[in-house]
């Protein structure tokens, strides 16, 4: 699940010019179909750098790309008369993806991000592939790219070449309705475009290259598991300060004296400052100030803005990566400014096959001290009061036992989805491509990763919330959140019911995650302490 709800702050149109695009409008045009248009500064760049390209294929000098055949192939000198099935031979090889078909948004982030590139002119096509491409976006119409195939070098070969067959009018695809096109016993992608009013595109040379070099399907996923960890990181410390409620934890170790002045480091001193902000006015942690036996809370209450800041820090780095690799304009070979048609290793994957890898661990690590704060509050050896499991008749209820169970192999899982794909090289194309960044598999896991920490912050709302219901009514209504948290549970309470006997909970986890999903809750939260960070 990805959040469905339109935000007001992203574009409703995107122009492709020379100055490139913003992570915003990748997420506008993937997720909300905003339209796209090109500039006509940036026609005009593609059409004169084609010019050039043309003159180089009209030389009987061999040029890579351009006359010659690709990868380990690339010493042989191809004729004039071959090269338009050169150009077909590239994509229809190349679109050798298996297994599922990857979701839309991944889809169209690819697509505009390639369309950027082209849109540089430093790829070399006419402005009528550019112009097809644009078509294909602004029609809703999705090309079918498959889960495997990309090894994040020579850019995200399989997925792009699968795109670019659609833009041949062949290949696989889905219309804007729905309607699947290309497969066996199906009306034809070529049809799909006619529909539509859209001519196939008849590749010339170096056009086939142009499509399919680039490092667009690892980084428009990098960029949309950006824009929702930004969001994930402040639900952490909302869910984080409602635990720490729900266990009547102190607030203390949350001043801002005990962060930036002593350590540092700014996503820890922006999530202590949530977790105090949430907190504020909490007649909870007010009850305990005085006469409190405890010395320290335990290291998942204690420490979670160390944690959760690291996160946020992590998040800092993948982004800059992510706006450098925006900025880029890859493709092998690239025509230079001067003119130039040269050979260079720009597509390999491995900027941004890092990043995502980080980023799979800071989740893996933010859903796991979020699943021990929830277990502690289900313990009543831990819980400082509370009934096990929170439940109604702990013995006959169960509670909460098998939602922390379900928590439980969500982390599992995320801790193997944390094991890095950036290590593993496997040599291909004869050995001529000896090294790759697995960076595509190192977007997917993350894109599942990103899914599961939602999940287990889920729990962690209706656990804490759970926990805090109990709190009040078993101190007569004495004891209530601040304006934070009443707030996160005015929103999650109006479609979760609060404690009670046993019923059937699948249904309100998945509520629950379509509350943080959808930014319901996190609103509702910044809106009532004046702003988070």
């Amino acid at each position: 699940m990805t959040i469905t709800v339109p935000e007001t702050h992203l574009p409703t149109e995107v122009t492709l010019s020379l100055g490139g695009l913003t992570a915003a409008d990748v997420v506008a045009v993937a997720r909300y179909d905003a339209k796209v248009s090109v500039a006509p500064e940036a026609l005009a760049e593609v059409a004169r750098v084609r010019a050039h390209v043309e003159e180089l294929a009209a030389s009987e000098t061999p040029a890579y790309g351009i006359s010659t055949g690709f990868g380990a192939l690339a010493n042989r000198h191809i004729p004039q008369d071959l090269r338009t099935q050169l150009q077909k031979s590239l994509i229809r090889s190349h679109a050798a993806g298996m297994g599922p078909a990857v979701e839309r948004e991944v889809v169209r982030a690819l697509m505009l991000l390639r369309a950027k590139t082209l849109a540089s002119g430093r790829t070399g096509v006419r402005p009528v592939v550019l112009e097809t491409f644009v078509k294909l976006l602004n029609t809703g119409i999705t090309p079918v790219v498959r889960e495997f195939g990309s090894l994040g070098c020579s850019g995200d070969l399989a997925p792009l070449s699968h795109v670019a067959l659609v833009l041949m009018g062949e290949g696989e695809a889905v219309g804007p309705d729905g309607e699947m096109f290309g497969g066996r016993g199906q009306r034809t992608t070529a049809e799909l475009l006619a529909e539509h009013g859209i001519e196939p595109v008849t590749l010339a040379e170096k056009e086939g290259l142009a499509l399919v070099n680039g490092t667009e399907g690892m980084l428009g996923m990098l960029l949309m598991a950006l824009h929702d960890l930004d969001s994930l990181v402040k639900t952490a410390d909302v869910t984080a300060a409602l635990s720490i409620d729900g266990l009547m934890g102190t607030d203390q170790v949350f001043l801002p004296e005990l962060h930036e002045p002593l350590r540092p480091h700014p996503g820890q001193a922006d999530s202590a400052a949530n977790m105090l902000a949430v907190l504020r006015d909490s007649k909870i942690v007010e009850s305990h100030k005085v006469g409190d036996s405890r010395v320290q809370d335990a290291y998942s209450l204690r420490c979670a803005p160390q944690v959760a800041g690291a996160v946020r820090d992590t998040i800092s780095h993948a982004r800059t990566v992510a706006e450098r690799e925006l900025a880029a304009a890859i493709d092998n070979p690239v025509v230079l400014p001067d003119g130039r048609v040269s050979s260079n290793g720009n597509f390999h994957g491995a900027p941004v096959a890092y990043v995502l890898d980080f980023l799979a661990i800071a989740a893996a690590d933010l859903a796991s001290i979020a699943e021990r704060r929830t277990d502690r509050m289900l313990d009543p050896a831990r819980s400082h009061g509370l009934p096990a499991f929170l439940a109604d008749d702990p013995g006959v209820d169960s509670g909460l036992m098998i939602a922390q169970y379900t928590q439980a192999g969500l982390v599992s899982d995320l801790k193997r989805l944390a094991v890095p794909a950036s290590v593993d090289s496997i040599p291909s194309s004869a050995m001529q491509e000896d090294h790759v960044s697995m960076g595509w598999h190192a977007a997917r896991k993350l894109r599942k990763a990103v899914e599961n920490l939602r999940r287990v912050l889920a729990i962690e709302l209706v656990t804490a919330a759970r926990a805090i219901d109990l709190r009040t009514a078993m101190s007569d209504g004495a004891l209530v959140p601040g304006p934070g948290g009443a707030a996160a549970l005015e929103v999650l309470r109006r479609t979760v019911a609060g404690p009670g006997v046993d019923r059937f909970m699948s249904p309100e986890l998945e509520e629950a995650d379509r509350v943080l999903a959808d930014g319901e809750l996190l609103a509702a939260v910044s809106a009532a302490v004046g702003g988070l960070r």
